[in-house]
């Protein structure tokens, strides 16, 4: 009973109609005033999201306890035997009405949030809303020592030191020339100083990680743990196992999860790091239990794009993919690399979730789901 709150969703005059947080923006007023006005049908009509059940927890994690015994009466300023939970992942989910496919579980990259895949620096919907209309729940994850996840057992130390020009040329929107950002040509990218600001502050320190020495490390097994934990939960939940959807730093966790997990029903890489070395532990579980995988990869990727830096590097990650995919596939995996440009979509980015067309490669991901994906 405590993991169905429906019944508390039609004790609130029927069902409660939510657009959640600023990712939904115009579709929030408009879902809100559905049930109210009447009128509002024929303007919304179809468009109105219905979200059923929602909330927020945490799994997975650790927790840690000091030596010594608690002294109550210096209770304020005593810090012997106290203990402090820790490392784990918050979780945010929405179910909405008349789901009819696997829950998503999607996890986040480096230096950002589960905000990313809620919403885009311009205001336009975001990945969860889109898949929540196709029938899917979502829940969007913080991983350990990230964002609502912050609570760590590894002490950090954060830095003021300016890196915006490195992240935006590193993630292939442009570079900055001539005291201005610019955009590759063909740019999918949204455009003005106004969504500038506003992507980069979806940039989220890790409070695990030494960013004032340089260290850029993650403990993949800590998050790959939380992630599992909180599949495990929703496997309790939901009865179904869930697609988990990985971008970029969040792909190598990704990776281990099914190591400690068998509910995961498939895995869509985001321009993952790298692929998952052949024979390594994660690979094997992988085969084992039969996940099918799809990596997808947006432009300016290759020598050839010679005016935008990261071209050359990017090449080399998503060579990874092609080297997994020959071998998962011998080994009687499903595995498939979709090139964005050579489905004829092109202009896209390190965060294609957050580009002008994110709706057409949200479906492109839905049909290859439809395809390769039972639940």
């Amino acid at each position: 009973m405590k993991h169905n709150r429906r019944w508390l969703a039609l004790a609130l005059s029927g069902v409660l109609t939510l657009s959640l947080l600023a990712g939904c923006s115009s579709t929030a007023a408009d879902t809100a005033n559905t049930r109210e006005d009447p009128a509002m049908e024929e303007t919304t009509g179809s468009d109105a999201l219905v979200i059923v059940e929602q909330g927020i927890f945490s799994a997975g994690g650790t927790v840690i306890e000091s030596d010594g015994t608690f002294d109550v009466s210096n209770y304020y300023t005593s810090r012997e035997g106290s203990t402090a939970h820790m490392d784990h992942a918050n979780v945010l989910y929405q179910i909405p009405e008349d789901a009819t496919g696997l829950p998503m579980v999607f996890l986040h990259g480096y230096g950002q949030s589960r905000m990313g895949w809620m919403t885009t620096p311009d205001g336009r919907e975001g990945w969860s809303d889109m898949f929540l209309r196709m029938g899917h729940s979502v829940w969007l994850i913080d991983q350990p020592r990230r964002g609502e996840a912050g609570q760590t057992s590894v002490a950090g130390t954060m830095t003021t030191t300016p890196s915006d020009q490195t992240w935006y040329t590193q993630f292939r929107i442009g570079t900055y020339l001539n005291d201005e950002f610019t955009y590759n040509e063909g740019s999918q990218f949204p455009q003005g100083e106004e969504v500038l600001d506003q992507f980069f502050r979806q940039m989220t320190p890790d409070t695990g990680m030494d960013n004032a020495a340089g260290d850029q490390n993650i403990d993949n097994e800590v998050v790959a743990r939380a992630v599992a934990a909180a599949i495990d939960e929703i496997y309790d939940r939901t009865g179904q196992d869930s697609i988990l959807v990985t971008h970029s730093q969040g792909g190598l966790p990704g990776w281990e999860v099914p190591r400690y997990t068998d509910h995961v029903a498939a895995v869509v890489a985001i321009e993952p790091g790298a692929a998952p070395q052949v024979d390594s532990d994660a690979y094997n579980a992988m085969v084992e239990q039969n996940i099918p995988v799809t990596f997808y990869y947006g432009d300016y990727i290759g020598e050839e794009f010679t005016d935008v830096p990261a071209a050359a590097m990017w090449s080399m990650m998503a060579a990874s993919a092609d080297t997994f995919t020959e071998a998962y596939n011998a080994a009687g995996g499903s595995s498939t690399v979709v090139r964005l440009p050579d489905e004829g979509i092109t202009g896209n980015d390190h965060f294609m979730f957050q580009d002008l067309n994110n709706d057409v490669i949200a479906d492109h991901i839905e049909a290859w789901i439809q395809e390769n994906v039972t639940e």
